[in-house]
């Protein structure tokens, strides 16, 4: 059977390209296809531990049987037009705070909560010229669109919207808007910082950071524990968010 491969951050550097083909036999497991690379890529190995899976945008464990046509995801820790669904966006144009404020607000909200992760200009003590932000664009649309409905349960809030950049980024530039609206204050910056912890950790997202001397992968938060590891880890899938 054949089945896509995808590569994202700095699996992309370590096979030398961002997805292929690849052929396996019928009665296949992800763990069977982490050993063809495991094989093939002998680098890879010490990575695994830090390595999240995924099937057709879901997460998943290496016991998990393959079918013809899945589309499969090695994704490294995540970094933290208008691709919209009903809470969640993602762009390659500069975010616009204010448009996406007015137009979550209502009159019956005593609250709006703002955050604003930004570009800076240094990183561990080097001078930082700019940043590339990339996604599995579909998989982090979806994850995103289910933390605002998670929110939106688990919190007295209204509404919220998320928006994450992918792209270029300047120094001084947001690369991830999260806005929460509710009656009281107080469950707004609950909902918004919950949200954007979460979402650095689980969303695939990563970022490369540009220094004067060079480039690199911006190591990720490790995935939480429910998520499943290519090794190390139990290899149930999670459960639905």
């Amino acid at each position: 059977m054949q089945v896509r491969v995808l590569f994202f951050g700095m699996l992309k550097d370590v096979v030398g390209q961002n997805s292929e083909s690849l052929s396996l036999p019928e009665s296949a497991t992800l763990g069977d296809l982490l050993t063809h690379y495991e094989k093939r890529i002998p680098r890879l190995k010490n990575l695994l531990p830090s390595i999240a899976l995924s099937v057709n945008q879901e997460y998943s464990g290496p016991d998990v049987k393959l079918k013809t046509n899945d589309e499969i995801a090695l994704l490294p820790p995540v970094s933290g037009g208008f691709s919209a669904s009903a809470h969640a966006a993602i762009v390659r144009e500069k975010i616009n705070t204010q448009s996406v404020l007015d137009g979550i607000k209502r009159p019956e909200d005593g609250a709006a909560v703002i955050f604003e992760g930004v570009v800076r200009n240094n990183s561990g003590g080097r001078r930082t010229l700019y940043l590339d932000y990339e996604a599995y664009e579909a998989m982090a649309l979806k994850q995103m669109e289910e933390l605002a409905e998670q929110a939106l349960v688990e919190f007295q809030i209204r509404d919220v919207a998320i928006v994450h950049r992918l792209g270029r980024l300047e120094i001084g530039e947001t690369s991830v808007l999260i806005v929460v609206a509710s009656a009281h204050r107080a469950a707004a910056f609950e909902a918004c910082r919950r949200l954007i912890d979460t979402l650095k950790r689980t969303v695939p997202i990563w970022k490369k950071e540009y220094f004067e001397d060079g480039a690199v992968w911006a190591d990720g938060e490790p995935f939480p524990a429910e998520i499943p590891r290519a090794e190390g880890t139990p290899s149930a899938r999670p459960a639905s968010k």
